[in-house]
């Protein structure tokens, strides 16, 4: 794999994650407890893996400057403020998140989960957006 086919590995990653997220979540909504821990902590795993990619991508290529003019940069640029913005949260929320539950504290996992999986879903597809906006667009 080339460093230019790490955007789509980073899309792919995040899009495959905003799966995982919803299908854990249909799955404690089930009932189904342990399917919800192997979905959730495939999740972590799998934005951890776009974590490195992303990294090692921007540490070689650097910053690729989105092109586009008029109503579509203003909605790109909203997109990836926020994005990047609630991106930095994730990790930490999502790591107290797990840990809660691993920890069995369900009171505590319930509530950080709230706040938790609407921001990971919004980091995960918007970072797909992001990149069909700066790459496929």
């Amino acid at each position: 794999m080339t460093t230019t086919q790490l955007p789509a590995l980073n899309a792919a990653l995040n899009a495959l994650s905003g799966i995982l997220i919803l299908t854990g979540y249909g799955f404690i909504r089930a009932g189904r407890e342990r399917s919800h821990r192997i979905c959730m902590l495939a999740a972590f795993a799998t934005s951890t893996l776009f974590l490195v990619s992303y990294l090692t991508y921007h540490a070689i290529h650097g910053s690729t400057a989105f092109t586009g003019t008029g109503v579509i940069r203003a909605i790109y640029f909203s997109i990836l403020i926020s994005h990047t913005l609630l991106a930095a949260i994730v990790p930490p929320l999502a790591i107290l998140t797990i840990v809660a539950a691993l920890r069995n504290q369900r009171s505590r996992h319930r509530r950080l989960a709230r706040w938790t999986l609407p921001i990971w879903l919004y980091v995960s597809i918007t970072g797909v957006t992001v990149y069909w906006l700066l790459y496929r667009l």
